[in-house]
C-alpha cells in the first residue's frame, strides 16, 4: 500500500467509492440522515446529506465541519437517488469536477479511511479565513 499524501483537487478517490467528511464519530452500519444540524452553518437543519467521490472534498468536510474532536472520513453507500450538489457545481465548479453530491435518502456508513492526510496548515487557514469573509458578507448560505 502506498503512503498517504495530501489530497489532490478533483481527483476521484476510487471509482464508485463515495466519501463523507465530518467530525462525527460514526460506526459501520450507521445511517447519515437528513433532519440534523448542518456541519457548516450553525442552527440550520439539513434537508440533504452531502457526499463526494474525491478525497480532497471529503478532507475539507472533515477539517471544516463544526464540532469537537478530529475530522473523520467515512466510506458511504447511497440508499437512494442523489444529485449533483448545487452549492459547489452551480456556484463554483460547473460540470461537477469535485464529484460532490447530495441526497434526501440515508447514506450507510460502510467503512472509514484512517490514514488520510489533511491540507497544509496555511491552506486550511486560508480556507477558514475565506469562509469567515463569506459568512460576514452573507454569501455562505447553503442551498438546501
Amino acid at each position: 500500500m502506498s503512503e498517504a499524501t495530501e489530497p489532490v483537487p478533483f481527483e476521484v478517490y476510487e471509482t464508485g467509492v463515495y466519501l463523507h467528511g465530518t467530525k462525527a464519530d460514526l460506526a459501520v452500519g450507521e445511517m447519515l440522515v437528513t433532519g440534523r444540524e448542518s456541519n457548516f452553518e450553525h442552527g440550520r437543519v439539513m434537508n440533504y446529506v452531502y457526499f463526494t467521490e474525491t478525497l480532497d472534498a471529503a478532507t475539507w468536510g472533515a477539517e471544516l465541519s463544526q464540532g469537537e474532536g478530529r475530522g473523520r472520513i467515512y466510506v458511504v453507500e447511497p440508499t437512494g437517488e442523489f444529485e449533483d450538489d448545487p452549492n459547489v457545481t452551480d456556484k463554483r465548479f460547473p460540470g461537477n469536477p469535485t464529484r460532490s453530491f447530495r441526497t434526501r435518502e440515508p447514506l450507510r456508513v460502510v467503512g472509514e479511511l484512517v490514514n488520510w492526510v489533511g491540507h497544509p496548515p496555511e491552506r486550511l487557514r486560508a480556507m477558514r479565513h475565506g469562509l469567515e469573509n463569506l459568512n460576514r458578507q452573507g454569501g455562505a448560505q447553503i442551498e438546501d
